[in-house]
């Protein structure tokens, strides 16, 4: 699912560890002080308060040589030059585009507005994000870099089957509905306009690669603002073309470079032109050698690989003469910075402490904030300049964790079940570990696309609710499995068209090397997990149903023929074309398998993983005389928020407790 789904139990709290050892070893991190001095979280802590947050400065770039700092509630201008803070206000900004309703609509200097695109119906939606997030889509608005046009999404959902969400605040219920376009049905038309401010025209961009639905991302202009380029993808999402198309008619000039892969094709970036270039361009694919690397290509579509490592990286910033980016060549936990010289190649690495480094270029590229942390460093911000020169530190953080009964964590390695890589793992041991008695085991899973659940963080990526649950004796299993992010293309696709296999079999490696750990009771192994989480929870409980005696799964994905189409077929194929990897991942045909206790949960309004899938289950169950737990949140989303969201973790919390 996308990023915000990926994020609905990452709570952020805090750990004082021990310093952690080679990526490729079993860490282990102990909190110092005696833990039995300490006091335990309460379920509120957990998951609504920040005082367990490590000190918390965000910082972004206002200009050249200043950094507009937000700390403690207040904000201010760092000037970087003169070493001088003064207040921050905010400035007015030129004439933008807003959206009201499903139009957009123009704000001019004088306070006036001006309609851009006014919506025909309620299935049309202008300036708003398409493709229900996916492709890397945040936005629906595309400013020139003269301001002398905006590029934005028209959405038409007319074909789109509709689907209904109760509503049960009003005096009888009433029913609100909603477009899903589930995978193999019709799906929404996406085309892009342009707006020309001086004269007031709109011109549609002249995309037809691929009929209907296809799909149009990571939208850039060229810098002079003549051009428009549009990763343009087929539904399949096996074919991409790279198109360059005239902004003033929307015509299409010509294909730069095209990708086509048997997988799937996934753009996630626009392009980044190289500073004072018109022609020349940084684009980043995992589909050439294997990983996401950066590629320079040139508008003729002459291609060369920037970026020579076996490794993901992340594109930063470029002055026209070096490229900055982050990579996970030096570990896949970890995080650094590194700058490639564009001409010949040299690189250099500039961040050398163990952690996971986030980066903040100044738009002059002459400095960057370097934001870290690692299992033993709460957070540290420095200011440096672009060669890696520490200027000074902005705040390095103190630890929040020291009245608090915390546990020790390990971070290591297992090998996945196909044999070719080491999956990263967090194992969280119970208050006053005794390694002579035995403990239960609560394995927490995501496993799925886009996630990354285990980073040389201050916590290790950890979420206050698995140390709640430590603190009251159970061990705590986290691990990232085939199928996640940040480690490669063969990594990523080894899921495509049988969603939950690959992740299910490198999951049961970690678990049966925790099986081999004598203060393990194999008796009591439970599972818990939310959005594809919660398929991979009950996915597990019914396909190992001598292993886990209890799971709790959330919103969970029930048969992927009910998912939204633009993610669902990515990794599963149209439904008609693959039949067989459907049926076999569906969790219908595996009901009658369920031993364990398995509580699920749902927000009963949830627009992501509609209710269908989680009560077409329970009608499974009810059939083939299945007992099993059902609690709805009738107000929620997708993602159980507020005071419902602490009600929630006690729910889990109490569930384990009384079965496991």
């Amino acid at each position: 699912m996308n990023q915000s789904i990926m994020k609905t139990f990452t709570v952020l709290g805090a750990m004082c560890l021990g310093l952690i050892l080679s990526a490729q070893e079993s860490v282990i991190a102990t909190r110092q002080a005696n833990s039995a001095s300490g006091r335990m979280l309460t379920m509120e802590e957990t998951i609504l308060s920040r005082s367990l947050s490590p000190e918390n400065l965000y910082c972004r770039w206002h200009d050249d040589e200043s950094l507009i700092v937000f700390k403690d509630g207040s904000s201010w201008i760092y000037n970087i030059r003169k070493d001088k803070e003064i207040p921050y206000s905010h400035i007015a900004s030129e004439p933008r585009a807003f959206i009201k309703g499903q139009s957009i609509y123009l704000r001019t200097e004088d306070g006036g507005t001006i309609p851009i695109a006014e919506s025909e119906s309620g299935d049309i939606t202008y300036g708003q994000f398409v493709s229900r997030n996916e492709f890397g889509i945040e936005d629906g608005i595309f400013w020139a870099p003269d301001s002398s046009k905006v590029a934005f999404y028209r959405k038409d959902e007319s074909k789109v089957s509709r689907f209904p969400l109760l509503d049960i605040t009003t005096r009888t219920g009433s029913l609100k509905e909603i477009r899903y376009p589930m995978a193999g049905m019709d799906s929404e038309n996406v085309q892009v306009g342009i707006y020309d401010i001086e004269n007031g025209s709109v011109s549609y961009v002249k995309a037809d690669d691929f009929g209907y639905d296809m799909y149009l991302t990571n939208i850039t202009w060229t810098p002079d603002a003549s051009g428009l380029l549009i990763q343009v993808l087929d539904r399949s999402q096996k074919h991409m073309r790279l198109n360059l198309y005239e902004t003033g008619s929307g015509n299409f000039v010509k294909t730069i470079l095209t990708e086509d892969n048997d997988k799937y094709v996934e753009p996630q970036d626009p392009v980044w032109f190289v500073k004072g270039r018109n022609d020349l361009m940084i684009y980043r694919t995992d589909n050439r050698h294997g990983y996401r690397n950066l590629y320079l290509c040139d508008m003729d579509g002459n291609i060369r690989r920037l970026t020579e490592v076996d490794a993901d990286v992340a594109y930063i910033a470029n002055d026209g003469k070096y490229v900055w980016y982050t990579s996970a060549e030096v570990s896949p936990v970890e995080n650094h910075l590194f700058r490639i010289k564009i001409d010949n190649g040299k690189t250099e690495r500039l961040t050398f402490e163990a952690g996971w480094h986030e980066i903040a270029m100044s738009p002059d590229c002459r400095h960057y904030t370097d934001s870290w942390s690692s299992i033993a460093v709460p957070r540290v911000t420095d200011l440096c300049t672009s060669s890696g020169k520490r200027v000074r530190n902005l705040l390095t953080a103190a630890d929040p964790t020291l009245d608090y009964a915390y546990t020790e964590i390990s971070l290591g390695t297992v090998r996945s079940a196909d044999g070719k890589y080491d999956n990263y793992y967090r194992l969280v041991k119970p208050k006053d570990f005794d390694p002579e008695k035995k403990y239960p085991v609560i394995v927490y899973v995501y496993g799925g696309p886009h996630s990354q659940m285990v980073k040389n963080t201050f916590l290790a990526q950890l979420r206050r609710w698995e140390m709640y649950m430590a603190q009251r004796g159970y061990l705590v299993y986290v691990q990232d499995n085939r199928g996640t992010q940040n480690r490669g293309a063969e990594f990523e696709k080894a899921i495509h068209r049988q969603c939950g296999q690959a992740e299910m079999a490198d999951q049961m490696a970690g678990v049966n090397m925790l099986l081999e750990l004598p203060y393990v009771d194999k008796e009591r192994i439970g599972v818990h997990g939310w959005s594809y989480g919660g398929f991979m929870t009950i996915s597990l409980m019914t396909n190992y149903p001598d292993i886990f005696k209890v799971g709790v799964a959330g919103g969970p994905v029930i048969d992927w023929k009910w998912y939204e189409v633009m993610y669902g077929e990515r990794y599963m194929g149209h439904p008609d074309e693959n039949p067989e990897g459907y049926a076999m991942t569906s969790l219908i045909n595996k009901a009658r398998n369920l031993k364990g206790k398995l509580l699920i949960c749902q927000g009963a309004i949830d627009p992501v993983v509609v209710w269908q899938h989680s009560l077409s289950f329970i009608r499974e169950c009810i059939i083939h005389n299945i007992q099993v737990d059902y609690f709805p949140y009738p107000c929620a989303e997708h993602n159980v928020m507020g005071k419902d969201r602490v009600h929630l973790h006690d729910k889990i919390t109490t569930y384990f407790e009384d079965y496991l």
